[in-house]
C-alpha cells in the first residue's frame, strides 16, 4: 500500500482521491463505521467528492476500513483527523494523540508519517513524535516525520488538491525531502519549510490573517451605518488599488473549522509562554459579536415597521457556514438563531443543503417551499447566500429582508437592508 490516510473527512477524502488519480494504492482509516460503510457502497459524505468519484477510487483499489492494522502495510501514513476546541476553548488533541498511537502500534522502519491536522506549533515534535517513538523507532533515523498543513477549501472547484501549493516541514531535512517527494507525486507545487514548527505556524498565520481582516471590516460595518456610509461601496473603491490592499467583506460571523479555531490554537500556544496575542484575541472577540449584532439589526428593522421581535416569525435563508456546501461546522447561523430564540422570536430556516437542524437542544423548523416561507415570515435573514437564492425572489416575496452577505446591496430600501 502506497498510502494510508487516517480520517476520511473534508481533508482526508479529497487527499485520498487525489492520490488515487495518479495511481497510488490508498487505504483510508476512519473510526466511524457508517463513514466506511458508505464509502464501500460508493457514496460520499463530503461535498467536494461525488459518489461517482468514490466509485472510481474503489475501482482503483481504494480501501476504506476501520481496522488500524492497515497502517502497517503503508509506505506513507497521513493523519487528517479533527483538531477542535474543547467547551472551554482549549485545543482538543485527543484525535491526534489517538491517531499517533495507532500509527506507533503499526510503525515499520522507512515509513513516512505526516501530520496534516491543524494544530499549534510544536505539536508534531513535542506530542506526536514521542508517541511514535514508543515503537522503539526514532524519527529522522528509522522513519520520516513531517507536518504539512491542509489547505482544503470546501466547495472551491477552482482550487482542487492538485493545484493548491503544498507546504511541508520535516523533523529533519531528510524528513522534509521525503515529504516533498511524496506530495510531488500528485500536487503541482511543493514548498519545503525550515522545519515542522514553521509549517505549523504557516497554517495558523494564513487563517489568523483572515480572522483579523474580517474583524476589521466587521467592526467598520457597525459604525459605518451610524455614519451614513455605504461600507460596501467604500470597499469597492479601495479594491481598485492594484497593490497594498486585499478585499474582505463583512458578514454575520466566521464559520468553518479554520477561521474560528486556528487563531485560538495559536493564542493558546502564545499564552503558554506567558504572553498574550492581542490582535488575534481582539479579532476573535469582534467576530464573535457579529451574531448578536445581526439579531440587533433584525430587531431594529422590525421595530421600524411596527413589529416586535418577540413573537415574530424569522426565516433564516442559508444556515451553512459558506455558500453552496452542506457544511455546518461553526456556522454563525447557530448563535444567530440562539440569540433570536432568547429574544422571543419564532425561528425557521430554509437551506437547499440541509434538511434537519438543531439549536440549543431544540429542532428548528425546516421550510421546504422557499416562496411560501418568505411570504409567511415577518422577517427574512439571508445568512448564507447560496446560488439558489435568486435576488428577485427574495425581494419580491419577503416582507422585510436583512442581507448579511451583501448580495442585495443594489436593492436596499425601506424593507431591504444590507449588513
Amino acid at each position: 500500500m502506497d498510502l494510508a490516510i487516517i480520517g476520511l473527512g473534508y481533508v482526508g477524502l479529497p487527499l485520498a482521491a487525489a492520490a488515487c488519480r495518479v495511481g497510488l494504492t490508498v487505504a483510508g482509516l476512519d473510526s466511524d463505521p457508517s463513514v466506511v460503510e458508505g464509502l464501500r457502497a460508493g457514496t460520499s459524505h463530503v461535498d467536494d467528492i461525488s459518489g461517482g468519484e468514490v466509485r472510481e477510487m474503489l475501482g482503483a483499489g481504494f480501501r476504506p476500513t476501520t481496522d488500524p492494522r492497515v497502517l502497517g502495510r503503508a509506505g506513507t501514513v497521513v493523519i487528517c483527523v479533527p483538531s477542535p476546541l474543547t467547551g472551554d476553548g482549549e485545543p482538543d488533541l485527543g484525535a491526534i494523540r489517538a491517531a499517533a498511537e495507532a500509527v506507533a502500534a503499526n510503525l515499520r522502519p522507512g515509513v513516512l508519517v505526516v501530520l496534516e491536522s491543524t494544530t499549534f506549533p510544536g505539536t508534531t515534535d513535542e506530542i506526536v513524535r514521542p508517541i511514535l517513538e514508543r515503537s522503539g523507532l526514532l524519527a529522522g533515523r528509522d522513519f520520516h516525520l513531517a507536518f504539512s498543513p491542509e489547505r482544503i477549501d470546501p466547495g472551491n472547484t477552482a482550487h482542487p488538491v492538485r493545484k493548491i501549493p503544498k507546504v511541508v516541514g520535516g523533523h529533519t531535512g531528510a524528513c522534509g525531502a521525503a515529504a516533498a517527494a511524496f506530495y510531488g507525486k500528485f500536487v503541482s507545487s511543493v514548498h519545503q519549510a525550515k522545519g515542522t514548527r514553521e509549517a505549523e505556524l504557516a497554517k495558523l498565520l494564513e487563517n489568523t490573517y483572515r480572522q483579523v481582516n474580517i474583524a476589521l471590516v466587521n467592526e467598520m460595518a457597525m459604525f459605518s451605518r451610524e455614519l451614513d456610509i455605504d461600507l460596501w461601496d467604500a470597499i469597492d473603491c479601495a479594491s481598485t488599488k492594484p497593490f497594498g490592499f486585499q478585499t474582505f467583506h463583512p458578514g454575520p460571523g466566521v464559520g468553518g473549522h479554520c477561521i474560528p479555531v486556528d487563531p485560538v490554537l495559536l493564542t493558546h500556544r502564545v499564552r503558554s509562554l506567558g504572553h498574550s496575542f492581542r490582535i488575534a484575541e481582539l479579532a476573535q472577540q469582534i467576530n464573535a459579536q457579529m451574531p448578536d449584532y445581526v439579531a440587533g439589526r433584525a430587531r431594529k428593522l422590525l421595530d421600524r415597521h411596527g413589529h416586535a421581535l418577540s413573537g415574530a416569525s424569522v426565516l433564516l435563508c442559508g444556515i451553512t457556514y459558506k455558500a453552496d456546501i452542506a457544511d455546518l461546522r461553526e456556522t454563525p447561523a447557530k448563535p444567530i438563531a440562539e440569540q433570536l430564540h432568547r429574544l422571543g422570536a419564532e425561528v425557521r430556516f430554509h437551506d437547499p443543503y440541509v434538511g434537519t437542524w438543531q439549536v440549543g437542544g431544540r429542532t428548528v423548523r425546516c421550510e421546504s417551499r422557499l416562496e411560501e416561507a418568505l411570504e409567511a415570515a415577518d422577517l427574512t435573514l439571508v445568512v448564507t447566500s447560496h446560488r439558489e437564492y435568486d435576488p428577485a425572489t427574495l425581494i419580491g416575496r419577503a416582507r422585510l429582508l436583512l442581507d448579511t452577505r451583501g448580495r442585495l446591496r443594489a436593492h436596499t430600501g425601506d424593507t431591504v437592508e444590507v449588513l
